[in-house]
């Protein structure tokens, strides 16, 4: 989707040279992205080339990206090929944040590294209890509470939980996503004490038939 020099292609064909499977050794992909993050000129460089977008590559933006209940998810990058996806999230009013999954205590099914372009949010990172039986968590404990400036990175694990339960006035950020290396995320509501199960639905297609 990127077709031009750009700090983004410069990252892509760095971890599409990597000679290893990315999902195994993330902390090398935190160290590349970390040290890429710290070159002047990305948020001008993403501000221009969204500016530059052509009708073709604008489509498949919009066919790739979501809202969320706190944020819009826009994918910038996303080739079958390769092991990695980018995307730039854009974060809503809070007064327009709905109940969900992304302010819950959850985990994902990848692997990310992100770092904040523009604004600030609070980072809540948890310790989780588990039933043995359903494998659900039924209870959670805060580890540790960051408030995230503009310039940070951070790098989550697909076994790693946490929670983003306020951001500041357009906060947007960038984010590296490995492929998943699981089939399920786990999220936890501290309000209700409920836990619950997402699977998404592409991995249900396949048993779609015999629901029928």
């Amino acid at each position: 989707m990127l077709t031009r020099l750009s700090p983004l292609t410069d990252l892509a064909t760095q971890l599409r040279s990597a000679a290893f499977p990315l999902t195994q050794d993330w902390g090398t992909v935190d160290t590349w992205f970390r040290s890429w993050v710290a070159q002047t000129g990305l948020r001008t460089e993403l501000r221009d080339w969204l500016r530059s977008l052509n009708h073709k590559t604008a489509e498949a933006i919009l066919r790739s990206s979501r809202e969320t209940t706190t944020h819009f998810a826009w994918c910038l990058r996303d080739s079958p090929n390769e092991p990695f996806s980018f995307w730039l999230h854009e974060y809503k009013p809070l007064e327009d944040w709905r109940e969900g999954y992304a302010d819950t205590v959850h985990n994902h099914r990848y692997h990310f590294c992100t770092t904040i372009l523009r604004g600030n949010y609070l980072h809540e990172r948890y310790t989780t209890t588990r039933d043995r039986y359903t494998g659900l968590i039924t209870a959670v404990q805060l580890r540790r509470r960051t408030l995230c400036q503009t310039g940070s990175c951070a790098v989550m694990h697909a076994d790693e939980f946490h929670r983003i339960p306020e951001a500041a006035e357009q906060t947007m950020t960038f984010l590296v996503k490995s492929r998943p290396v699981s089939s399920s995320s786990l999220s936890f509501d501290p309000t209700t004490g409920v836990g619950h199960r997402h699977v998404p639905v592409e991995v249900r297609l396949g048993e779609l038939a015999t629901r029928l």
